[in-house]
């Protein structure tokens, strides 16, 4: 494969880039694993894959600290295992059994976990950006100093609740980093013909939202992006805006064809643009690491997601009485 040569040195020791080739490989060969499950029927309803985009989340989550918060779309599934929670409960949640996050009522689009600060997973297009300012209002009301990171797409950017909540952030100078991943197709429209402005991140400009565009596709840059908006929002200076700039190699879902790209298209991208092969590239040609040493964590890897996959298939579909609980919580918020 042809990779991307760097024209500098990455200013991140050899330990970091070898964690963000682990983390991208994980959520690489989950997706894949899960794109297998759902074709096998063991996954129902929609299933939307993140296969392309592993940069966007392994580089901003290396700029969080604990107590960040983190709140997406239906897109997911890399969010979840980039902050650390266990590939065994996100898969069995896909699968719909007990031993899910949810404990199998929720799916890919209804998964939560307090521990890790992550709140969804929203089916709803662009919903989740006012619950993103929301959690960040808490925030700044409870003077933690934590930061909020809202992730939607390029099709939710058109969604006019996007716009509110920015008016909203910035008059209250939440601190919130409003990340947008513009794959570039949204569902299945390229943004050329679906959106006005060819840089999203600018319209931030009319509420006085300072923001930057980012090669999605280099974790360096995105984690470099990530630290200075991340500085921001600590600084009391309100929210910021960070279009990332990614690409999806699979459709919109499982059940898209994507006819509406050509398949070299999407074998340019694989080959020239890969994140994972981006760091690969990087950790042996700066003898970070040995074809050896990466073969060694692909075992690993494959083998987290086999234990994943047996796990869901292993655990129990939840009972009947499951219907009625976690309807209700007794439990304050943010630990107010």
């Amino acid at each position: 494969m042809t990779t991307r040569k760097s024209a500098k040195k990455p200013n991140v020791s050899a330990d970091e880039l070898k964690a963000y080739y682990r983390d991208m490989l994980l959520i690489r060969r989950f997706e894949e694993k899960a794109g297998q499950l759902y074709g096998m029927g063991l996954i129902g309803g929609f299933c939307h894959l993140y296969i392309g985009q592993e940069a966007v989340v392994v580089g901003l989550e290396a700029a969080a600290e604990e107590g960040d918060k983190r709140i997406t779309t239906y897109r997911d599934h890399g969010h979840m295992l980039a902050c650390g929670m266990d590939p065994k409960g996100v898969m069995a949640e896909l699968t719909g059994r007990e031993g899910g996050y949810s404990r199998g009522k929720g799916g890919s689009m209804h998964m939560f976990s307090t521990e890790k600060d992550f709140y969804g997973g929203h089916g709803i297009v662009g919903a989740n950006v006012p619950l993103g300012a929301g959690l960040a209002f808490a925030d700044k009301y409870l003077e933690n100093n934590r930061v909020t990171f809202t992730y939607f797409g390029d099709g939710a950017a058109n969604q006019g609740q996007v716009y509110e909540t920015f008016n909203m952030a910035a008059l209250w100078d939440l601190p919130v980093v409003f990340v947008i991943e513009n794959n570039q197709y949204a569902m299945g429209t390229s943004q050329q013909r679906s959106t006005s402005s060819p840089d999203i991140y600018h319209r931030g400009e009319a509420f006085g939202i300072p923001g930057d565009m980012v090669d999605g596709m280099d974790v360096l840059a995105v984690k470099e992006a990530g630290d200075k908006a991340v500085a921001h929002c600590r600084a009391g200076k309100g929210p910021y805006i960070l279009e990332i700039k990614t690409y999806r190699y699979r459709g919109h879902s499982m059940s898209d064809p994507a006819k509406y790209r050509t398949r070299e298209e999407v074998q340019k991208m694989r080959e020239e643009k890969d994140a994972i092969e981006h760091v690969r590239d990087l950790l042996l040609s700066g003898k970070h690491a040995t074809e050896d040493d990466l073969k060694a964590i692909d075992k690993e890897i494959k083998g987290i997601v086999s234990d994943a996959a047996d796990f869901s298939k292993d655990s129990a579909e939840p009972a009947e009485a499951e219907l009625w609980t976690d309807i209700y919580t007794d439990i304050a918020p943010q630990n107010a």
